[in-house]
């Protein structure tokens, strides 16, 4: 008698076996599964027991059923035989109600609402209009706005009884805007020459940029004027040659030139010519 050999290693699970053993647990209905634990063109579902994918033996036959399976997937070591190989399926639906019900329930997916929350990073307060524009301030422009607040603040200014101006007020004594435009006004001052040098290098750097540029435009220009200027006498030379043509055509039958049309083609025979020489000169 055979001595059964112990498997080291699941097998493949093929899709048609021809064992007559049936499993002991209960028939199991494929309306009862959900859609997308069916795959009923591939005539395969997830098998409840192992939760794994499991061909169906003989799907069209009268008792179709799942074919023997391990627990793990093929390859593995110490294979464990699922105790629902074998088991009866039946299949009550069709493929297309249960692809119905599969594009059901993705719509149904689609269309819920994520539970993720979402949090909104924080505002941070808005810098003060001096600070904004204290960047791009110039010290002119930040000691015109602090003697126009100064003048038109009365905590800022020191007047005397009939209320005319005498003169600015401590930088301790004056209002919240005031002590920023003259911290700006003083702040610019101090920056200015460096400002001014950022600036006259800058200008320098972009001349600089310029000329080369332009030298080096020049320097291409060199290599192929002398090309340029020999195509454009060429065409100048066949325009003019074309237009002698039809001044002296030497055909019977061509058509005879009016007045106008023999002064026109003067006028741009001697415009050509004169561009010639032109272009000879260079």
């Amino acid at each position: 008698m055979p001595t059964r050999t112990r498997e080291v290693v699941s097998r493949e699970r093929s899709r048609r076996v021809r064992s007559r053993a049936v499993s002991t647990l209960p028939i199991l209905v494929v309306s009862t599964l959900k859609p997308h634990e069916v795959d009923l063109p591939y005539s395969s579902l997830v098998c409840p027991t192992c939760r794994t994918w499991v061909p169906i033996n003989a799907p069209h036959s009268s008792r179709p059923k799942l074919v023997p399976h391990h627990t793990e997937t093929e390859g593995s070591e110490d294979p464990v035989r699922c105790s629902g190989s074998n088991r009866l399926v039946s299949i009550n639906i069709s493929a297309d109600q249960w692809f119905a019900r599969l594009e059901e329930g993705l719509t149904q997916t689609d269309g819920r609402r994520s539970t993720r929350v979402l949090r909104k990073p924080g505002t941070r307060p808005a810098p003060a209009v001096m600070q904004i524009v204290g960047g791009a301030m110039d010290d002119r422009t930040a000691r015109k706005l602090d003697q126009a607040h100064v003048r038109g603040c009365s905590t800022c200014s020191v007047r005397d009884a009939k209320g005319e101006f005498l003169r600015a007020a401590d930088i301790s004594a004056r209002c919240a805007d005031g002590r920023r435009l003259a911290q700006l006004a003083a702040h610019t001052k101090r920056l200015a020459p460096a400002r001014r040098k950022a600036e006259m290098d800058g200008e320098d750097w972009s001349d600089r940029c310029e000329q080369g540029q332009r030298l080096l435009h020049e320097q291409q220009w060199a290599q192929h004027a002398e090309k340029v200027n020999k195509a454009d006498v060429r065409r100048v030379d066949d325009a003019l040659t074309a237009l002698v043509q039809m001044l002296n055509t030497h055909k019977a039958d061509a058509p005879q030139l009016t007045a106008w049309e023999r002064a026109d083609l003067l006028s741009a025979i001697s415009l050509l010519a004169t561009q010639k020489e032109q272009l000879k000169r260079r």
